[in-house]
Protein backbone atom coordinates (compact mmCIF):
# COMPACT_ATOMS: atom_id res chain seq x y z
CA UNK A 1 0.00 0.00 0.00
CA UNK A 2 1.24 3.34 -0.77
CA UNK A 3 1.47 5.97 2.53
CA UNK A 4 -0.39 9.27 1.59
CA UNK A 5 -2.81 9.48 -1.42
CA UNK A 6 -3.17 13.18 -2.82
CA UNK A 7 -6.67 14.43 -3.69
CA UNK A 8 -6.62 16.26 -6.83
CA UNK A 9 -9.81 15.09 -8.32
CA UNK A 10 -13.19 14.19 -6.28
CA UNK A 11 -16.72 12.79 -7.38
CA UNK A 12 -19.48 13.77 -5.43
CA UNK A 13 -22.88 12.23 -5.07
CA UNK A 14 -25.44 12.25 -2.27
CA UNK A 15 -29.30 12.43 -1.82
CA UNK A 16 -28.46 13.67 1.24
CA UNK A 17 -27.38 17.05 1.00
CA UNK A 18 -26.34 17.69 4.66
CA UNK A 19 -22.64 19.74 4.63
CA UNK A 20 -22.73 19.63 0.83
CA UNK A 21 -22.17 23.03 0.21
CA UNK A 22 -19.04 23.56 2.60
CA UNK A 23 -17.54 20.36 1.48
CA UNK A 24 -17.68 21.47 -1.35
CA UNK A 25 -16.20 24.78 -1.23
CA UNK A 26 -13.68 23.72 1.22
CA UNK A 27 -12.25 21.07 -1.54
CA UNK A 28 -12.61 23.82 -4.30
CA UNK A 29 -10.26 26.14 -1.93
CA UNK A 30 -8.07 22.99 -1.57
CA UNK A 31 -7.32 22.65 -5.30
CA UNK A 32 -10.34 19.33 -5.71
CA UNK A 33 -11.90 19.58 -9.12
CA UNK A 34 -15.26 18.47 -8.59
CA UNK A 35 -17.30 15.85 -10.78
CA UNK A 36 -21.03 15.45 -9.66
CA UNK A 37 -24.27 14.53 -11.10
CA UNK A 38 -27.81 15.16 -11.37
CA UNK A 39 -28.86 17.22 -8.25
CA UNK A 40 -25.73 17.35 -6.55
CA UNK A 41 -23.82 18.92 -9.19
CA UNK A 42 -26.91 21.45 -9.22
CA UNK A 43 -27.17 22.05 -5.93
CA UNK A 44 -22.97 23.13 -5.84
CA UNK A 45 -23.45 25.39 -9.01
CA UNK A 46 -25.95 26.85 -7.26
CA UNK A 47 -23.73 27.72 -4.76
CA UNK A 48 -20.93 29.13 -7.37
CA UNK A 49 -18.82 26.44 -7.59
CA UNK A 50 -17.49 24.96 -10.89
CA UNK A 51 -18.61 21.43 -11.05
CA UNK A 52 -17.93 19.22 -14.47
CA UNK A 53 -20.72 16.80 -14.96
CA UNK A 54 -20.04 13.15 -15.08
CA UNK A 55 -21.90 12.73 -18.42
CA UNK A 56 -19.17 15.37 -19.61
CA UNK A 57 -16.34 12.65 -18.43
CA UNK A 58 -18.18 9.35 -19.82
CA UNK A 59 -19.51 10.81 -23.40
CA UNK A 60 -23.14 9.91 -22.32
CA UNK A 61 -25.89 10.87 -20.99
CA UNK A 62 -28.13 10.19 -17.41
CA UNK A 63 -30.26 8.10 -18.90
CA UNK A 64 -33.32 5.87 -18.05
CA UNK A 65 -34.78 8.72 -15.43
CA UNK A 66 -31.02 8.47 -13.90
CA UNK A 67 -30.67 4.57 -13.31
CA UNK A 68 -27.95 5.07 -15.49
CA UNK A 69 -24.97 7.59 -15.26
CA UNK A 70 -22.07 6.25 -13.42
CA UNK A 71 -21.84 3.07 -14.17
CA UNK A 72 -19.45 3.67 -17.01
CA UNK A 73 -15.37 2.84 -17.26
CA UNK A 74 -14.44 6.55 -17.34
CA UNK A 75 -15.73 6.13 -13.61
CA UNK A 76 -15.26 2.84 -12.60
CA UNK A 77 -11.63 2.99 -14.28
CA UNK A 78 -10.74 6.28 -12.54
CA UNK A 79 -11.80 4.45 -8.83
CA UNK A 80 -9.86 0.88 -9.67
CA UNK A 81 -6.85 1.94 -11.09
CA UNK A 82 -3.89 1.11 -9.26
CA UNK A 83 -1.40 4.18 -9.07
CA UNK A 84 1.52 2.34 -8.80
CA UNK A 85 0.98 -0.28 -11.48
CA UNK A 86 2.34 0.76 -15.21
CA UNK A 87 -0.21 -1.56 -16.93
CA UNK A 88 -2.92 0.40 -15.19
CA UNK A 89 -1.90 3.95 -16.06
CA UNK A 90 -1.16 2.86 -19.66
CA UNK A 91 -4.75 1.77 -20.01
CA UNK A 92 -5.54 4.92 -17.96
CA UNK A 93 -3.36 7.22 -20.48
CA UNK A 94 -4.77 4.94 -23.53
CA UNK A 95 -8.62 5.38 -22.96
CA UNK A 96 -8.33 9.07 -21.49
CA UNK A 97 -9.24 8.30 -18.22
CA UNK A 98 -8.89 10.41 -15.37
CA UNK A 99 -8.05 9.56 -12.01
CA UNK A 100 -10.65 9.93 -9.18
CA UNK A 101 -9.05 10.15 -5.72
CA UNK A 102 -11.76 11.37 -3.37
CA UNK A 103 -15.22 9.27 -3.62
CA UNK A 104 -18.08 11.18 -1.30
CA UNK A 105 -21.77 8.91 -2.24
CA UNK A 106 -24.58 8.89 0.56
CA UNK A 107 -27.20 6.87 -1.23
CA UNK A 108 -30.40 6.57 -2.41
CA UNK A 109 -33.32 6.90 0.86
CA UNK A 110 -34.36 3.36 1.09
CA UNK A 111 -34.75 2.63 4.32
CA UNK A 112 -36.22 6.38 4.40
CA UNK A 113 -38.82 5.20 1.57
CA UNK A 114 -39.59 1.65 3.20
CA UNK A 115 -39.96 3.30 7.16
CA UNK A 116 -42.25 6.07 5.08
CA UNK A 117 -45.13 3.58 4.25
CA UNK A 118 -43.72 3.55 0.38
CA UNK A 119 -45.31 1.15 -1.97
CA UNK A 120 -43.65 -1.39 -3.37
CA UNK A 121 -43.07 0.26 -6.74
CA UNK A 122 -41.81 3.50 -4.67
CA UNK A 123 -39.43 1.06 -2.78
CA UNK A 124 -38.14 -0.47 -5.77
CA UNK A 125 -37.08 2.86 -7.57
CA UNK A 126 -35.57 3.87 -4.20
CA UNK A 127 -32.64 0.78 -4.44
CA UNK A 128 -29.47 2.72 -5.17
CA UNK A 129 -27.29 0.69 -8.32
CA UNK A 130 -24.92 2.89 -8.83
CA UNK A 131 -24.14 4.98 -5.69
CA UNK A 132 -23.05 1.00 -4.13
CA UNK A 133 -21.15 -0.37 -7.19
CA UNK A 134 -18.79 3.00 -6.79
CA UNK A 135 -18.40 2.59 -3.48
CA UNK A 136 -17.15 -0.98 -3.04
CA UNK A 137 -15.01 0.06 -6.30
CA UNK A 138 -13.78 3.14 -4.05
CA UNK A 139 -13.25 1.01 -1.11
CA UNK A 140 -11.68 -1.76 -2.68
CA UNK A 141 -8.86 0.98 -3.81
CA UNK A 142 -8.34 2.23 -0.69
CA UNK A 143 -4.65 2.14 -1.14
CA UNK A 144 -5.19 4.95 -3.59
CA UNK A 145 -8.40 6.21 -2.97
CA UNK A 146 -10.45 7.93 -0.53
CA UNK A 147 -14.47 7.25 0.04
CA UNK A 148 -16.96 8.51 2.50
CA UNK A 149 -20.72 7.49 2.69
CA UNK A 150 -21.38 9.40 6.36
CA UNK A 151 -21.72 13.00 6.67
CA UNK A 152 -19.83 13.03 9.87
CA UNK A 153 -16.75 12.02 7.94
CA UNK A 154 -16.39 15.44 6.05
CA UNK A 155 -14.79 17.41 8.50
CA UNK A 156 -12.30 14.44 8.99
CA UNK A 157 -11.69 13.88 5.27
CA UNK A 158 -10.34 17.95 5.00
CA UNK A 159 -8.52 17.92 8.68
CA UNK A 160 -6.92 14.52 7.61
CA UNK A 161 -6.35 16.06 4.18
CA UNK A 162 -4.60 19.63 5.89
CA UNK A 163 -2.71 17.09 8.39
CA UNK A 164 -1.28 15.21 5.50
CA UNK A 165 -0.42 17.75 2.88
CA UNK A 166 -3.51 17.58 0.77
CA UNK A 167 -3.43 13.54 1.05
CA UNK A 168 -4.94 11.48 3.27
CA UNK A 169 -3.32 8.94 5.12
CA UNK A 170 -3.46 4.89 5.01
CA UNK A 171 -4.92 4.08 8.60
CA UNK A 172 -7.56 6.77 7.64
CA UNK A 173 -8.69 5.49 4.28
CA UNK A 174 -8.59 2.09 5.97
CA UNK A 175 -11.10 2.88 8.44
CA UNK A 176 -12.86 4.70 5.82
CA UNK A 177 -12.81 1.77 3.46
CA UNK A 178 -14.26 -0.37 6.27
CA UNK A 179 -17.27 1.91 7.42
CA UNK A 180 -18.17 1.76 3.43
CA UNK A 181 -18.57 -1.78 2.92
CA UNK A 182 -20.29 -1.39 6.35
CA UNK A 183 -22.66 0.91 4.64
CA UNK A 184 -23.91 -1.06 1.49
CA UNK A 185 -24.00 -4.02 3.39
CA UNK A 186 -26.58 -2.32 5.65
CA UNK A 187 -28.22 -1.38 2.60
CA UNK A 188 -28.20 -4.57 1.08
CA UNK A 189 -29.67 -6.13 4.17
CA UNK A 190 -32.24 -3.47 4.04
CA UNK A 191 -33.36 -3.55 1.03
CA UNK A 192 -33.25 -8.26 1.01
CA UNK A 193 -35.17 -7.68 4.51
CA UNK A 194 -37.87 -5.46 3.16
CA UNK A 195 -38.33 -7.86 0.16
CA UNK A 196 -38.53 -10.92 2.14
CA UNK A 197 -41.26 -9.31 3.91
CA UNK A 198 -43.08 -8.21 0.74
CA UNK A 199 -43.00 -11.74 -0.76
CA UNK A 200 -44.12 -12.85 2.36
CA UNK A 201 -40.90 -15.13 2.65
CA UNK A 202 -40.73 -15.97 6.73
CA UNK A 203 -37.43 -17.64 6.35
CA UNK A 204 -35.51 -16.11 3.28
CA UNK A 205 -32.41 -18.81 2.36
CA UNK A 206 -30.06 -15.59 3.70
CA UNK A 207 -30.67 -13.22 6.42
CA UNK A 208 -28.75 -10.23 7.10
CA UNK A 209 -28.29 -8.03 9.62
CA UNK A 210 -27.33 -4.50 10.07
CA UNK A 211 -27.17 -1.24 12.62
CA UNK A 212 -25.35 1.99 13.52
CA UNK A 213 -23.05 2.34 16.20
CA UNK A 214 -25.02 4.47 18.55
CA UNK A 215 -22.51 3.84 21.82
CA UNK A 216 -19.63 1.89 22.63
CA UNK A 217 -19.72 0.72 26.19
CA UNK A 218 -17.28 0.12 28.94
CA UNK A 219 -17.81 -3.05 28.93
CA UNK A 220 -20.80 -5.87 28.79
CA UNK A 221 -22.44 -7.88 31.39
CA UNK A 222 -19.16 -8.20 32.99
CA UNK A 223 -16.25 -5.73 32.92
CA UNK A 224 -13.64 -8.22 30.81
CA UNK A 225 -16.76 -8.22 27.98
CA UNK A 226 -15.67 -5.67 25.31
CA UNK A 227 -19.17 -3.95 23.95
CA UNK A 228 -21.27 -1.81 21.62
CA UNK A 229 -24.79 -0.39 21.27
CA UNK A 230 -26.11 -0.01 17.63
CA UNK A 231 -29.25 0.82 16.75
CA UNK A 232 -31.62 -0.82 13.58
CA UNK A 233 -32.82 2.80 12.58
CA UNK A 234 -35.87 2.26 13.89
CA UNK A 235 -39.22 5.12 15.09
CA UNK A 236 -39.97 2.90 18.01
CA UNK A 237 -40.08 4.50 20.79
CA UNK A 238 -37.86 3.11 23.32
CA UNK A 239 -34.35 3.16 24.77
CA UNK A 240 -32.68 3.22 21.43
CA UNK A 241 -34.43 6.31 20.25
CA UNK A 242 -35.04 8.08 23.45
CA UNK A 243 -33.83 11.53 24.66
CA UNK A 244 -31.53 10.87 27.71
CA UNK A 245 -32.24 14.12 30.24
CA UNK A 246 -29.35 13.41 32.69
CA UNK A 247 -27.24 10.78 34.20
CA UNK A 248 -24.37 8.64 33.75
CA UNK A 249 -24.07 7.25 30.07
CA UNK A 250 -26.17 3.81 30.16
CA UNK A 251 -24.74 0.51 30.62
CA UNK A 252 -25.03 -2.71 28.33
CA UNK A 253 -27.14 -3.83 31.40
CA UNK A 254 -29.01 -1.01 32.11
CA UNK A 255 -29.79 -0.87 28.08
CA UNK A 256 -31.11 -4.41 28.49
CA UNK A 257 -33.22 -3.81 31.33
CA UNK A 258 -34.24 -0.19 30.41
CA UNK A 259 -35.50 -2.06 27.36
CA UNK A 260 -36.76 -4.94 29.11
CA UNK A 261 -39.12 -1.99 31.41
CA UNK A 262 -40.66 -0.19 28.41
CA UNK A 263 -41.71 -3.30 26.56
CA UNK A 264 -43.54 -4.30 29.53
CA UNK A 265 -45.15 -0.72 30.70
CA UNK A 266 -46.02 -0.40 26.99
CA UNK A 267 -48.79 -3.30 27.51
CA UNK A 268 -50.61 -0.56 29.55
CA UNK A 269 -52.47 2.36 27.68
CA UNK A 270 -52.44 5.36 29.19
CA UNK A 271 -56.20 5.70 28.13
CA UNK A 272 -56.78 3.01 30.64
CA UNK A 273 -55.15 4.83 33.39
CA UNK A 274 -51.24 5.14 34.80
CA UNK A 275 -48.96 2.25 35.07
CA UNK A 276 -45.73 1.65 36.10
CA UNK A 277 -43.26 -1.33 35.38
CA UNK A 278 -39.85 -1.68 37.80
CA UNK A 279 -37.63 -3.91 36.59
CA UNK A 280 -34.29 -5.78 38.11
CA UNK A 281 -32.09 -8.07 35.88
CA UNK A 282 -34.70 -8.07 32.91
CA UNK A 283 -37.28 -9.15 34.98
CA UNK A 284 -40.60 -7.65 37.18
CA UNK A 285 -40.20 -7.35 40.73
CA UNK A 286 -43.65 -5.02 40.52
CA UNK A 287 -45.90 -3.99 38.19
CA UNK A 288 -49.08 -1.87 39.31
CA UNK A 289 -52.05 0.42 38.18
CA UNK A 290 -53.38 3.29 39.79
CA UNK A 291 -55.70 6.29 39.69
CA UNK A 292 -52.61 8.32 39.43
CA UNK A 293 -48.74 7.90 38.53
CA UNK A 294 -47.77 7.93 42.41
CA UNK A 295 -50.12 5.48 43.56
CA UNK A 296 -49.28 2.90 40.25
CA UNK A 297 -45.48 3.85 41.48
CA UNK A 298 -46.33 2.85 45.41
CA UNK A 299 -48.18 -0.52 44.23
CA UNK A 300 -45.32 -1.37 42.38
CA UNK A 301 -42.86 -0.90 44.33
CA UNK A 302 -44.51 -2.92 47.46
CA UNK A 303 -44.27 -6.03 45.92
CA UNK A 304 -40.67 -6.38 46.02
CA UNK A 305 -39.03 -3.26 47.63
CA UNK A 306 -35.63 -5.14 48.30
CA UNK A 307 -35.28 -6.24 44.44
CA UNK A 308 -36.40 -2.24 43.41
CA UNK A 309 -33.67 -1.03 45.44
CA UNK A 310 -31.07 -0.24 41.87
CA UNK A 311 -33.60 -0.92 39.91
CA UNK A 312 -35.24 0.65 36.44
CA UNK A 313 -38.42 2.08 36.46
CA UNK A 314 -40.68 2.95 33.62
CA UNK A 315 -43.71 4.56 33.40
CA UNK A 316 -46.91 4.82 31.03
CA UNK A 317 -47.21 8.41 31.32
CA UNK A 318 -45.00 11.53 31.94
CA UNK A 319 -43.12 11.58 35.14
CA UNK A 320 -44.88 14.40 37.46
CA UNK A 321 -43.42 15.96 40.88
CA UNK A 322 -44.84 13.98 43.44
CA UNK A 323 -43.62 10.74 41.87
CA UNK A 324 -40.31 12.53 40.94
CA UNK A 325 -40.18 12.71 44.58
CA UNK A 326 -41.24 9.17 45.67
CA UNK A 327 -38.95 7.89 42.76
CA UNK A 328 -35.48 9.71 44.46
CA UNK A 329 -36.40 8.24 48.11
CA UNK A 330 -34.30 5.03 46.89
CA UNK A 331 -31.13 4.88 44.59
CA UNK A 332 -32.64 3.91 41.17
CA UNK A 333 -30.36 3.50 38.28
CA UNK A 334 -32.58 4.65 35.38
CA UNK A 335 -35.92 6.16 34.54
CA UNK A 336 -37.62 5.70 31.56
CA UNK A 337 -41.40 7.55 31.20
CA UNK A 338 -43.32 9.59 27.83
CA UNK A 339 -42.19 12.42 29.00
CA UNK A 340 -41.70 14.58 32.13
CA UNK A 341 -42.95 18.21 33.48
CA UNK A 342 -40.34 21.10 34.82
CA UNK A 343 -40.56 20.34 38.14
CA UNK A 344 -40.11 16.18 38.00
CA UNK A 345 -37.19 17.07 35.92
CA UNK A 346 -35.60 19.84 38.58
CA UNK A 347 -36.06 17.03 41.45
CA UNK A 348 -34.28 14.39 39.55
CA UNK A 349 -31.16 16.99 38.40
CA UNK A 350 -30.35 16.69 41.99
CA UNK A 351 -29.81 12.92 41.87
CA UNK A 352 -26.80 13.53 38.85
CA UNK A 353 -26.32 9.61 38.53
CA UNK A 354 -29.60 8.96 38.06
CA UNK A 355 -30.21 8.60 34.79
CA UNK A 356 -33.68 10.44 33.11
CA UNK A 357 -34.92 8.97 29.43
CA UNK A 358 -37.70 10.36 27.36
CA UNK A 359 -39.49 8.45 24.67
CA UNK A 360 -42.34 10.93 23.40
CA UNK A 361 -44.66 7.77 23.11
CA UNK A 362 -44.94 4.52 24.35
CA UNK A 363 -43.94 0.99 22.08
CA UNK A 364 -46.79 -0.43 20.25
CA UNK A 365 -47.03 -4.40 21.47
CA UNK A 366 -49.25 -5.26 19.06
CA UNK A 367 -46.21 -4.49 16.14
CA UNK A 368 -44.99 -6.69 14.25
CA UNK A 369 -41.10 -7.10 14.73
CA UNK A 370 -38.56 -9.94 14.51
CA UNK A 371 -35.83 -11.14 17.35
CA UNK A 372 -32.50 -12.46 17.17
CA UNK A 373 -29.97 -14.32 18.91
CA UNK A 374 -26.91 -15.78 18.59
CA UNK A 375 -26.27 -19.66 19.37
CA UNK A 376 -22.69 -20.94 18.22
CA UNK A 377 -22.84 -21.39 14.57
CA UNK A 378 -25.71 -19.36 13.74
CA UNK A 379 -28.48 -17.20 14.87
CA UNK A 380 -31.81 -17.74 16.17
CA UNK A 381 -34.58 -15.67 14.62
CA UNK A 382 -37.89 -15.42 15.46
CA UNK A 383 -41.17 -13.38 15.37
CA UNK A 384 -41.77 -10.50 18.33
CA UNK A 385 -44.24 -11.74 20.56
CA UNK A 386 -47.06 -9.94 19.99
CA UNK A 387 -50.01 -12.36 21.26
CA UNK A 388 -53.10 -10.55 22.89
CA UNK A 389 -55.40 -12.03 24.54
CA UNK A 390 -58.94 -10.34 26.00
CA UNK A 391 -61.67 -11.67 27.97
CA UNK A 392 -63.70 -13.00 24.72
CA UNK A 393 -60.71 -15.37 24.46
CA UNK A 394 -60.78 -17.12 27.99
CA UNK A 395 -62.14 -20.65 28.13
CA UNK A 396 -63.60 -21.29 32.05
CA UNK A 397 -62.87 -24.76 32.63
CA UNK A 398 -63.50 -24.58 36.51
CA UNK A 399 -67.13 -25.28 38.07
CA UNK A 400 -66.72 -21.63 38.81
CA UNK A 401 -65.96 -18.72 36.80
CA UNK A 402 -64.10 -15.85 38.13
CA UNK A 403 -65.82 -12.64 38.96
CA UNK A 404 -65.61 -9.64 37.42
CA UNK A 405 -62.27 -8.06 39.85
CA UNK A 406 -61.10 -11.48 39.43
CA UNK A 407 -61.10 -11.87 35.54
CA UNK A 408 -59.55 -7.81 35.75
CA UNK A 409 -56.86 -9.05 37.75
CA UNK A 410 -55.88 -11.93 35.71
CA UNK A 411 -55.92 -10.53 32.37
CA UNK A 412 -53.42 -7.60 34.03
CA UNK A 413 -51.59 -10.80 35.39
CA UNK A 414 -51.18 -12.21 31.58
CA UNK A 415 -49.61 -9.22 30.40
CA UNK A 416 -47.52 -8.95 33.16
CA UNK A 417 -46.38 -12.96 32.61
CA UNK A 418 -45.35 -12.25 28.90
CA UNK A 419 -42.52 -10.15 30.27
CA UNK A 420 -41.00 -12.54 32.93
CA UNK A 421 -38.66 -15.01 32.09
CA UNK A 422 -39.44 -19.05 32.17
CA UNK A 423 -40.72 -20.73 34.10
CA UNK A 424 -43.53 -17.65 35.20
CA UNK A 425 -45.79 -16.70 37.97
CA UNK A 426 -46.95 -13.96 38.68
CA UNK A 427 -49.27 -12.73 41.73
CA UNK A 428 -51.45 -10.08 41.36
CA UNK A 429 -54.30 -8.12 43.38
CA UNK A 430 -56.25 -5.50 42.32
CA UNK A 431 -54.03 -4.48 39.34
CA UNK A 432 -50.95 -4.67 41.42
CA UNK A 433 -47.86 -7.53 41.39
CA UNK A 434 -47.43 -8.72 44.70
CA UNK A 435 -45.37 -11.96 44.41
CA UNK A 436 -43.34 -12.74 40.85
CA UNK A 437 -41.49 -16.01 40.40
CA UNK A 438 -39.23 -16.16 37.79
CA UNK A 439 -36.67 -18.44 35.61
CA UNK A 440 -36.82 -21.76 37.50
CA UNK A 441 -36.24 -25.25 36.39
CA UNK A 442 -39.82 -25.89 37.66
CA UNK A 443 -43.25 -24.23 37.89
CA UNK A 444 -43.85 -25.26 41.41
CA UNK A 445 -40.60 -23.81 42.53
CA UNK A 446 -41.76 -20.42 40.92
CA UNK A 447 -45.43 -20.51 42.53
CA UNK A 448 -42.89 -20.62 45.93
CA UNK A 449 -40.37 -18.39 45.37
CA UNK A 450 -43.70 -15.91 44.48
CA UNK A 451 -45.65 -16.59 47.43
CA UNK A 452 -42.55 -16.32 49.61
CA UNK A 453 -41.61 -12.91 48.68
CA UNK A 454 -45.16 -12.00 49.63
CA UNK A 455 -44.85 -13.14 52.66
CA UNK A 456 -41.31 -11.51 53.35
CA UNK A 457 -43.34 -8.04 52.30
CA UNK A 458 -45.63 -8.60 54.14
CA UNK A 459 -43.51 -8.59 57.41
CA UNK A 460 -42.14 -5.47 55.77
CA UNK A 461 -45.24 -3.83 55.57
CA UNK A 462 -46.45 -5.05 58.75
CA UNK A 463 -49.58 -6.39 57.18
CA UNK A 464 -51.49 -9.74 58.66
CA UNK A 465 -51.21 -11.28 55.91
CA UNK A 466 -49.70 -11.54 52.57
CA UNK A 467 -51.31 -9.56 49.85
CA UNK A 468 -51.43 -13.13 47.95
CA UNK A 469 -54.41 -13.67 50.35
CA UNK A 470 -57.47 -13.30 47.49
CA UNK A 471 -55.25 -12.63 44.94
CA UNK A 472 -55.44 -14.32 41.15
CA UNK A 473 -52.11 -16.08 39.75
CA UNK A 474 -50.90 -16.66 36.00
CA UNK A 475 -48.29 -18.84 34.56
CA UNK A 476 -47.18 -18.52 31.04
CA UNK A 477 -46.96 -22.07 30.26
CA UNK A 478 -49.54 -24.93 31.38
CA UNK A 479 -49.39 -26.56 34.82
CA UNK A 480 -47.62 -29.98 33.80
CA UNK A 481 -48.91 -31.45 37.35
CA UNK A 482 -51.12 -29.92 40.21
CA UNK A 483 -48.77 -29.02 42.34
CA UNK A 484 -47.93 -25.90 41.65
CA UNK A 485 -51.67 -24.73 41.50
CA UNK A 486 -52.03 -25.87 44.95
CA UNK A 487 -49.08 -23.72 45.97
CA UNK A 488 -50.54 -20.75 44.30
CA UNK A 489 -53.75 -21.94 46.30
CA UNK A 490 -52.03 -22.03 49.58
CA UNK A 491 -50.87 -18.86 49.16
CA UNK A 492 -54.15 -17.56 49.02
CA UNK A 493 -54.92 -17.45 45.34
CA UNK A 494 -58.63 -17.36 43.84
CA UNK A 495 -58.20 -17.62 40.51
CA UNK A 496 -55.89 -18.92 37.78
CA UNK A 497 -55.22 -18.29 34.12
CA UNK A 498 -52.89 -20.61 31.88
CA UNK A 499 -52.08 -21.51 28.63
CA UNK A 500 -53.69 -25.06 29.29
CA UNK A 501 -52.69 -28.15 27.29
CA UNK A 502 -51.14 -30.38 29.37
CA UNK A 503 -51.70 -34.21 29.11
CA UNK A 504 -53.33 -33.56 32.93
CA UNK A 505 -54.88 -30.65 32.19
CA UNK A 506 -57.97 -32.63 33.73
CA UNK A 507 -56.17 -33.50 36.75
CA UNK A 508 -55.29 -30.04 37.10
CA UNK A 509 -59.08 -28.70 36.18
CA UNK A 510 -60.29 -30.96 38.80
CA UNK A 511 -57.70 -29.81 41.37
CA UNK A 512 -58.69 -26.65 40.88
CA UNK A 513 -62.14 -27.66 41.55
CA UNK A 514 -61.43 -29.28 45.04
CA UNK A 515 -59.76 -26.27 45.97
CA UNK A 516 -62.62 -23.73 44.91
CA UNK A 517 -60.63 -21.96 42.72
CA UNK A 518 -61.61 -20.24 39.71
CA UNK A 519 -59.37 -21.06 36.44
CA UNK A 520 -59.55 -19.77 32.68
CA UNK A 521 -57.35 -20.92 29.83
CA UNK A 522 -56.02 -19.00 27.08
CA UNK A 523 -54.62 -21.58 24.82
CA UNK A 524 -51.56 -19.55 23.78
CA UNK A 525 -48.42 -19.50 26.17
CA UNK A 526 -45.48 -16.86 26.60
CA UNK A 527 -42.13 -18.61 27.16
CA UNK A 528 -39.52 -15.75 27.87
CA UNK A 529 -35.81 -17.38 27.54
Amino acid sequence: MTDLAPITRALISVSDKTGLIDLGRALADRGVELLSTGGTAKALREAGLTVRDVADVTGFPEMMDGRVKTLHPMVHGGLLALRDNPEHQAAMQAHGIGPIDLLVVNLYPFEETVARGGDYDDCVENIDIGGPAMIRAAAKNHAHVTVVVDVEDYEKVLGDMDQHGGGTCPNFRRKLAQRAYARTAAYDAAVSTWLAGAIGDAAPRRRAFAGTLAQTLRYGENPHQAAAFYVDGSDRPGVATARQVQGKELSYNNINDTDAAFELVSEFAPADGPACAIIKHANPCGVARGATLLAAYKHAFDCDRTSAFGGIIALNQPLDVATAEEIAEIFTEVVIAPGADAGAMSIFAKKKNLRLLLTEGLADPATAGRMFKQVSGGFLVQDKDNGHISAADLKVVTKRAPDPRELADLLFAWKVAKHVKSNAIVYVKDAATVGVGAGQMSRVDSCRIAARKAVDMAETLGLAAPLTQGSVVASDAFFPFADGLLTAAEAGATAVIQPGGSMRDDEVIAAADEAGLAMVLTGMRHFRH
